[in-house]
């Protein structure tokens, strides 16, 4: 009997503008956000395999791709670096000493690029947040100062290597698709160097004149009632309950403010002094959230929700984290994410980018950046340490670190992977999965640990980016797009073509994923230069440093993100600094690429 296939055939006419459409749609879903980057690429391959452009294997290729395979290692390695002891004492030795900002600056910016050449940036970042945030409490200097050159400093040094950033590795293993030859660990040295120094320059001489000062976000709590909104129940027993707010001294709080009362389905607001207090009441307070915990000592009959017989529990404490940009918490409300008894944490109040989020907390929809106030129990450090679904502010106590013996293993073991990759002794692949290998023998990670280590919508992503790649170059819209472009940028030579290349590529990472900027230029970039006879390689780097080169929006890049809610940032805090190191890079990595190649 002969076997249905529930497939339609196109044209190859037909295809392409299949592919446009598809590439539109799908650039404007990024954009909006309207389903996150892992869904929007499944579902662009979904529609690819239906109309027969992709088949099973094409799809399926990514996630056996040799380059994936090394993203999700350095993941993992560098989630277990994240624990180190080592580097925790670097970053102290490295910045404790300083004690002027220009200084602090410098120092923070060289440093953070130099590790973050040889380490996935974005643990870098996490691990260096809370030491930054220190240094500015200790030091008077607003974290605006201080929080945009972090991310910044992570971006610059990605670039610098091979194993960076993972958009080049991405990028890397979208050339191997398409049969051409790996890149080495240090082919993107020769740019990358170059803009560290000129990028910390920059940042050091005007970069930062056009840093904002602002409050830090966390002080502005005690001087304004608009940026954290606490939730608190009103007990069933509690003696609170028939008295107004004005009797209940609920009015005058010292840096809090009752701004609404959810009673049953209906909102109370603006809450009046004579306004009857009732069991089962959420009371949403805005503002100092140092004030909660007295708060809650003065009035017993008030609680946070679900954890309020711990809260006076000498094993319960107040901490700050931020949301990491792939979290399973993202686009979920408090309450699906079920945080209590996956975390043993309670959310007791949200700061979202500068402004205050209403309604109840377990009704509010969580967004990479926020910044939540957590009542941790015993087990938080031993429930979170592992997965990055967030990153630690302000530290009430350390998470568990690996000791030093074991810090010292597994730093060793990846320089001599780095070491043995450059000098064509084993595949860098090879060597990360021995040293994995021994760090779980020598039990510094557990299976348990590895798994939650795994990014599975970074590998869902990375391996659908590439699958899009493959139909961009096999129905011929990279082709056809590369001759529009040729055809707008030949008079200006080939310096024009890298140039429209990389702005092409620029504005695409920073406003979707810099992974989905770079799988949608990159065979558009190959077949311009195999249309014009120039060598692949520098259109590769072009694309790759392009990808990462997100300076002007928060939301094109991983790190840029996870400073955003700490810094108190706007979006135009990020154009205004941004745009002019853009342009650097731009200019310096064209010109540098041009010379070294022979292009010009």
């Amino acid at each position: 009997m002969e076997t249905m296939f529930l497939l339609i055939e196109l044209s190859p006419s037909g295809a392409i503008i299949l592919m446009i459409a598809l590439m539109i749609l799908l650039t404007l879903s990024l954009y909006t956000e309207f389903y996150s980057p892992a869904k929007t690429f499944f579902i662009a391959v979904v529609v690819l395999v239906v109309f027969d452009i992709l088949t099973p294997k094409e799809v399926l290729g990514g996630f056996a791709n040799e380059q994936i395979a090394v993203i999700m290692l350095l993941l993992v390695i560098g989630g277990v670096l994240n624990k180190s002891s080592v580097l925790d004492i670097l970053f102290k030795k490295l910045f404790q000493p300083i004690k002027s900002y220009s200084g602090f600056l410098r120092r923070m910016m060289l440093g953070v690029a130099g590790v973050s050449a040889f380490v996935n940036n974005t643990p870098i970042v996490a691990i260096l947040i809370a030491h930054v945030y220190k240094w500015c409490k200790l030091n008077n200097v607003s974290p605006s100062k201080l929080m945009i050159p972090l991310s910044y400093a992570a971006i610059l040094g990605g670039t610098a290597t091979l194993i960076g950033t993972s958009t080049n590795l991405l990028v890397n293993g979208l050339a191997i698709e398409q049969g051409f030859e790996s890149l080495k660990i240090f082919d993107f040295t020769i740019v990358g160097l170059p803009l560290i120094l000129l990028g910390t320059f920059y940042m050091t001489i005007a970069g930062n004149r056009l840093l904002p000062d602002k409050q830090d976000p966390i002080d502005q709590f005690n001087q304004s009632s608009r940026n954290y909104i606490v939730e608190l129940r009103v007990k069933d027993d509690s003696e609170l309950i028939g008295k107004t707010v004005e009797e209940a001294h609920l009015r005058h709080l010292k840096s809090l403010f009752l701004v609404e009362i959810i009673r049953g389905g209906r909102t109370i607001t603006p809450v009046t002094p004579h306004q009857v207090i009732r069991a089962a009441d959420i009371l949403l307070f805005a503002g100092d959230v140092n004030t909660i915990s007295d708060l809650l000592e003065d009035l017993p009959g008030l609680s946070v929700p679900k954890v309020s017989e711990n809260f006076n529990s000498e094993k319960n404490e107040l901490i700050e984290v931020i949301i990491a940009p792939y979290s399973v918490m993202v686009d979920n409300t408090v309450k699906d994410t079920d945080f209590r008894s996956r975390f043993d944490a309670s959310v007791v109040a949200i700061h979202r980018h500068g402004s205050r989020v209403h309604g109840k907390i377990g009704n509010i929809v969580l967004e990479s950046g926020d910044v939540l106030l957590l009542l941790a129990g015993k087990d938080f450090e031993k429930r979170s340490a592992n997965r990055p679904n967030f990153y630690v502010l302000s530290k009430v106590k350390d998470l568990n670190k690996l000791d030093v013996r074991r810090s010292l293993i597994v730093i060793s073991g990846l320089l001599a992977s780095i070491a043995l990759s450059a000098l064509n002794v084993l595949s860098l692949f090879s060597s990360l999965i021995i040293l994995l290998g021994i760090m779980t023998v020598g039990k510094i990670i557990s299976f348990r640990e590895l798994k939650n280590l795994i990014d599975t919508n970074l590998l869902v992503l990375a391996a659908f980016a590439l699958a899009l790649g493959t139909a961009i170059s096999k129905t011929g819209t990279a082709d056809l797009l590369a001759d529009k472009l040729i055809f707008v940028f030949a008079p200006l030579g080939v310096i024009g073509i890298l140039a429209g290349i990389y702005i092409v590529t620029n504005i695409l990472t920073e406003f979707m994923t810099n992974i989905a900027a770079a799988s949608l230029s990159l065979p558009i970039a190959i077949a311009l230069s195999v249309h014009g006879g120039y060598p692949v390689k520098p259109f590769i780097l072009v694309v790759a440093i392009a990808a990462s080169a997100s300076f002007i929006t928060p939301i094109g890049y991983q790190t840029n993100l996870m400073v955003f809610g700490p810094g108190g940032y706007s979006f135009k805090d990020f154009f205004k600094v941004g745009l002019p190191l853009t342009l650097i890079y731009m200019i310096t990595t064209i010109l540098i690429i041009s010379l070294f190649y022979n292009l010009i």
